[in-house]
């Protein structure tokens, strides 16, 4: 694998030299393409001395080979260790003032970026909305560590270990090998619904009831089954992230909302696929002017009693005005935590059961997990099917596709 180490100008480029040495004891050919200011901390001669191969930084040199393009076009990865704020910025921004940047720009494999800076700098606003910027683009920004940093400082916005930006690379890597080949198109023409998101119940005009789910992975699965050729509806509660062009985008807030429009448009789809995160239980009332603290002097801690409702089953009422009917396909979700009584897996084979749906898609949730972040890992189970289908860990884009895999064979039966 042809491999483009790219090194900012920060103290922690030295930690770069080990990285390489991971990638050239793996077999790959690793071409180092430093900034001026990485020249400062690390010298052109360190770095060709580890890869075998020359090193420059601007687009001048050799420029008969039009380094500046071939750069970026030729190579499988790119991994920026450290990448320092400027480097976050022009990245976010398109900016291709030196060689790197222009590989940057050119580059069409996964790329890996590892910030290193102080942690004002990576707590900033502006760095912040670039790492945003950079993460909906399909790069991979890998969280600093927290540690010591330059001089007597400590917090986060330390490099990571050469073998955890390794790590990362060869997943992104392998993300990207899934991902390369052209989509199916066995959902051509194919009427497909999803869910996504999160529904929010509300208890006065400010406040609400709500979950953690971001609506990543559903609208991953919306945009993995348009790639495929499905004519895709898109139900999203509360989401905030962009959708691919060519998906029908109905918007709604709570589950009662949701439960509405899924219901409504659901006979009219081949396949439903209900990912949104759907809350429970919702408030019995809600006060129309905001629910004010009492300032009782004989008691200070009173708080308001909130009587809450059970929220339909939307899953199971879709199975139960299908009836007898093959169709629609229908596809849950369900976010399971272990206990006592069971493990994730004994949870969601009770959950297929009682539901009904013929796919059920298995996520472990919890603190640092699935919720909001980029990668995840499912267990897929099928109604009449012995085992459950792992898929994962890998991003939620590889991991639609797997379960498409499921899906369209589940049509095709």
């Amino acid at each position: 694998m042809r491999i483009v180490l790219g090194v900012g100008g920060g103290i922690a480029a030295y930690k770069a030299a080990l990285l390489l040495r991971l990638f050239s004891e793996d077999g790959h050919e690793v071409t180092v393409v430093p900034t001026e200011a990485a020249l400062r901390f690390v010298g052109a001669p360190t770095w060709e001395a580890l890869s075998g191969r020359p090193v420059q930084t601007d687009v001048w040199s050799n420029i008969t080979e039009v380094p500046h393009v071939r750069i970026g076009q030729e190579a499988d990865l790119v991994v920026v260790a450290p990448t320092t704020a400027d480097l976050l910025a022009k990245a976010a921004h398109g900016l291709a003032g030196d060689l790197l940047t222009n590989v940057l720009l050119t580059a069409r494999c996964p790329v890996v970026l590892a910030p290193a800076m102080h942690t004002e700098m990576w707590e900033h606003a502006a760095t912040r909305a670039n790492v945003v910027t950079l993460r909906e683009r399909g790069v991979t920004v890998v969280e600093p560590d927290s540690g010591r940093l330059t001089g007597a400082d400590t917090g986060p916005g330390r490099l990571p270990e050469p073998e955890t930006i390794h790590a990362a690379a060869m997943d992104a890597w392998r993300d990207g090998r899934a991902s390369d080949p052209a989509p199916a198109d066995d959902l051509d023409g194919t009427a497909v619904l999803v869910s996504t998101g999160g529904t929010r119940e509300p208890l006065d005009p400010v406040r609400y009831l709500g979950n953690r789910s971001s609506g990543k992975q559903g609208l991953a699965i919306a945009e993995a089954a348009a790639a495929r050729g499905g004519r895709v509806t898109l139900v999203a509660a509360n989401l905030d992230l962009p959708v691919a062009p060519g998906i029908e985008v109905v918007r709604v807030g709570s589950a009662l909302e949701l439960q509405e429009q899924i219901s409504a448009r659901a006979a009219d789809h081949d396949v439903v696929v209900m990912v949104a995160a759907v809350a429970d239980f919702r408030p019995a009332e809600y006060a129309g002017s905001k629910i004010k603290k009492t300032h009782d002097p004989g008691d200070p801690d009173a708080a308001p009693t909130i009587q809450l409702v059970r929220n339909p089953d939307i899953l199971a009422g879709l199975v139960t005005a299908r009836g007898d009917s093959p169709s629609p396909l229908i596809v849950g979700f369900a976010a399971e935590t272990g206990d006592a009584s069971g493990s994730v897996l004994d949870h969601a084979r009770d959950k297929l059961t009682r539901k009904g749906c013929d796919v059920l898609v298995v996520n472990e949730v919890g603190v640092g997990k699935t919720f909001g972040a980029d990668d995840t890992s499912v267990h897929v189970l099928t109604r009449g099917g012995d085992d459950a289908l792992e898929i994962g860990p890998a991003s939620k884009r590889v991991v639609s596709e797997g379960i498409w895999d499921v899906i369209t064979g589940a049509l095709r039966a």
